[in-house]
């Protein structure tokens, strides 16, 4: 029936995203405790009953599906008078992890990010889209020019996108290609999994950075791969 399909249209992009948050905050609880999330993911995505889709920690998920289903369902059930701390959770969650890699970077500057300068590689909520909507560089990109530092940003495709939904603020800058935002950088961040970004020349990262320093917000790297090359290498839930 109709009202039945509408609901499990929204209830299956509220797992999915269930799914996620789930993983971030676990994430943080494995990088408190020393163990590796990727590790813990790949036990977890072993178990048939569970499967390995959708348990890739990061900086939150975007996108027009599932933050607006969640927050559909949300509003469905305090129309219908039911609690739902469940799913008021998942969006909770979400919007934290949004805000994470700002706040590792104050953690790492002392608290002061004013006249920093970073570089941002990823602007669409996922590979392969110039989708901007509810994208965690949004959140990423306001926390730090609220702060007082510059971004310089790059997306394979979505910078046009950005330049619609973000414009050019005082501050921010968008480049041509990967290599070219990260010059004169205080470090790098990294928002979007672009194919692009998984396989990169990491000399001239180094060469180009003011240090080494990499904050990833998708687990692209080996962390001792990374420090092996003389990075500074913080990523989401491995210690």
């Amino acid at each position: 029936d109709t009202r039945s399909a509408e609901l499990a249209k929204y209830a299956s992009n509220a797992m999915l995203a269930t799914r996620i948050s789930f993983m971030n905050e676990l994430a943080s609880i494995a990088g408190c405790l020393g163990a590796d999330i990727e590790r813990v993911r790949e036990g977890i995505g072993s178990d048939p009953r569970i499967g390995a889709r959708f348990l890739h920690p990061g900086c939150g998920y975007g996108g027009s599906c599932l933050p607006k289903d969640v927050r559909a369902l949300v509003h469905m059930a305090r129309h219908c008078a039911v609690p739902a701390p469940l799913l008021q959770a998942v969006d909770d969650v979400n919007e934290a992890q949004k805000a994470l890699l700002a706040e590792r970077l104050r953690g790492r500057f002392g608290g002061d990010l004013s006249g920093r300068h970073f570089a941002l590689w990823g602007l669409a909520f996922k590979p392969d889209t110039d989708d901007m909507r509810c994208a965690p560089s949004l959140a990423i990109v306001k926390s730090l020019l609220r702060a007082g530092a510059s971004v310089s940003a790059y997306d394979p495709v979505a910078s046009v996108e950005a330049r619609r939904v973000l414009g050019t603020p005082a501050g921010l800058s968008y480049g041509s290609g990967a290599l070219e935002v990260l010059e004169g950088a205080d470090a790098l961040l990294i928002a979007t999994e672009w194919k692009e970004f998984r396989s990169p020349d990491f000399d001239a990262m180094a060469r180009r950075l003011r240090e080494p320093l990499v904050f990833d917000g998708r687990n692209l790297y080996e962390p001792a791969a990374m420090r092996a090359r003389g990075f500074e290498y913080h990523s989401i839930g491995r210690a």
